[in-house]
């Protein structure tokens, strides 16, 4: 049969069972849609496949004419080119035009489940997981989010790296690396949109909004998987992330100094995510560098050993030497003072990238210049040593 009103197929250990009495879950929807047809209200189409269990039940409901299709319960396995992948970024993949928030509602209440389990956002998928896919009602294609043409250019004249397997983005402060929390579009959504003959853009890592410079964004799966395996490792076979930071003070702790400070995240009534120094968080270390001192701030460069987040600034926190322009965790006097020479934003910046390519296994290095504006400020904080 099909999939027209009504319509039932059946199918178990390859024989196929016709609609009837002898199976009750097919006579039960069979009298549902009946009971549309004779005056009852409209109900919708029902169309059930079966393997060697129950797979799947998927429901196509009556649509009104500014309505996407919502797909019904499916169950999806995971084969070996999304093996490695996080859950929300294969949710977001597979759920087109669903909102990154309603994702995370989806996996938070345990209406997206895995092996009949509950997981969190960041699970990483395995080769022959099942997937539950709940019922969505997506956007229709005309009322998906359109990249303006002048976001288009910024965001190719930001490529600083490409080739087959990977790019990366000198991203600019205030562009946030993927939508969320009130963003339709950060850096890696408005990516696709530009290409979308790119089926399998990923981002490697993540950087706070308010941070520029390189942001790394895989365009295979294979790719994605064997950076993300070098993230972890860490050691020379790791990924060598280095920031340019602007702190409060003069900097007497040497000319290098590790800080090893486990870091706890916690979400404040408001909503809003912080932060902080404690015995029960995540290991975690930075290592601090002076380039540059001024009377009352230091140029420094940080190693981030580990990738928690917010890691850079609370560290710098903690030490003493909060990062200019950090309005969660810095210093409102210092930062009052920066804005009186033109600081606008914090001052944090992804200036390398250095790793083995994770196809060709060659050592790349990865440069993004300091931006202008904060140049600016490091060229006033010079004048006003004079």
């Amino acid at each position: 049969m099909g999939r027209g009103a009504g319509a039932c197929s059946c199918r178990k250990s390859g024989a196929e069972m016709m609609l009837g009495t002898a199976n009750p879950l097919c006579a039960a929807l069979a009298a549902a849609v009946s009971a549309g047809k004779n005056g009852g209200s409209p109900k919708p189409n029902y169309y059930i496949s079966r393997g060697q269990i129950l797979q799947s039940v998927i429901i196509f409901p009556m649509l009104t004419s500014k309505q996407a299709p919502s797909a019904g319960v499916r169950w999806l396995e995971v084969d070996d080119t999304h093996s490695g992948q996080r859950l929300d970024n294969f949710l977001l993949a597979t759920l087109k035009g669903v909102p990154r928030s309603r994702i995370y509602r989806l996996v938070r209440t345990g209406e997206v489940r895995i092996n009949k389990g509950r997981r969190r956002p960041d699970y990483r998928l395995r080769e022959g997981d099942i997937v539950r896919i709940p019922p969505v009602r997506t956007r229709p294609a005309d009322a998906l989010p359109r990249l303006r043409p002048e976001r288009e250019r910024e965001l190719e004249a930001s490529v600083i790296y490409e080739d087959e397997a990977l790019l990366v983005l000198n991203k600019p402060s205030g562009m946030a690396a993927h939508g969320g929390s009130g963003i339709r579009l950060g850096a890696i959504e408005s990516l696709r949109l530009a290409r979308p003959q790119a089926r399998q853009l990923e981002l490697v890592h993540r950087l706070d909004r308010e941070t520029s410079g390189c942001l790394m964004v895989a365009k295979k799966r294979s790719a994605l998987r064997r950076l993300h395996e070098a993230l972890r490792e860490g050691g020379r076979r790791g990924v060598d992330k280095r920031y340019l930071a602007l702190v409060r003070g003069v900097w007497q702790q040497g000319k290098q100094m590790r800080v090893s400070a486990p870091l706890l995240r916690n979400v404040r009534r408001s909503g809003e995510r912080v932060v902080t120094v404690a015995d029960t968080g995540k290991a975690s270390e930075t290592l601090f560098r002076p380039l540059r001192g001024f009377r009352d701030a230091t140029l420094v460069e940080l190693g981030l050993l580990t990738g928690r987040t917010h890691q850079a600034r609370v560290h710098a926190a903690h030490i003493g030497h909060p990062i200019a322009g950090d309005e969660k965790y810095g210093d409102a006097d210092f930062n009052r003072m920066l804005r009186a020479i033109g600081l606008r934003r914090l001052f944090l910046h992804a200036a390398s990238l250095e790793f083995l390519h994770p196809v060709t296994r060659e050592k790349l290095r990865i440069e993004a210049p300091l931006p202008a504006e904060l140049q600016t400020v490091l060229e006033g904080l010079e004048k006003s040593d004079e």
